[in-house]
């Protein structure tokens, strides 16, 4: 019972920290009447390390170092897990880049079927908004977001 009781306060210790990092610097940048304004000027990266939690972890390959936690992309295809369902992907893919050049697109397998994904979206909101715009093209009728393991360039 004590071993239990110890793991519950741990958790609760943990998910505590992690959402008071969250809103520090929104707490910071609060204006309070007869006190001084603190400005912060931050690179975007690090309010998306913030939000992270605990799952984030850092990866360095070569020189390049990067960023992978649990966020959002938009799902613009899934096959099955014939080589006809690969072709499709990539030619998903290749469509994507067509109508938005800069966006990250991901065509992979996942047993048992092959997707087509875009983007690296810390929120949900940021994932709405990439597939509102894939949707008004016209081109991509069944998009989605899901969860999923994304990549932040920390470069």
């Amino acid at each position: 019972m004590k071993k239990i009781t110890t793991a519950i306060l741990c958790l609760l210790a943990m998910s505590i920290s992690a959402y008071a990092q969250r809103d520090i610097v929104k707490s910071l940048q609060t204006d309070v009447a007869g006190q001084g304004k603190v400005t912060i000027h931050q690179d975007a990266k690090i309010s998306t390390l913030l939000m992270g939690g605990s799952t984030s972890t850092t990866v360095k390959a070569g020189e390049k170092k990067e960023l992978k936690r649990q966020g959002y992309r938009v799902q613009v295809y899934a096959g099955n897990n014939t080589s006809r369902s690969r072709n499709e992907a990539q030619q998903m893919a290749s469509r994507v880049k067509q109508h938005f050049q800069d966006a990250q697109v991901y065509a992979y397998f996942v047993s048992p079927r092959w997707l087509c994904r875009v983007g690296n979206y810390p929120s949900i909101e940021e994932a709405d908004a990439m597939m509102r715009q894939l949707k008004s093209t016209g081109v991509f009728k069944e998009v989605s977001i899901v969860r999923d393991q994304i990549t932040i360039d920390l470069n």
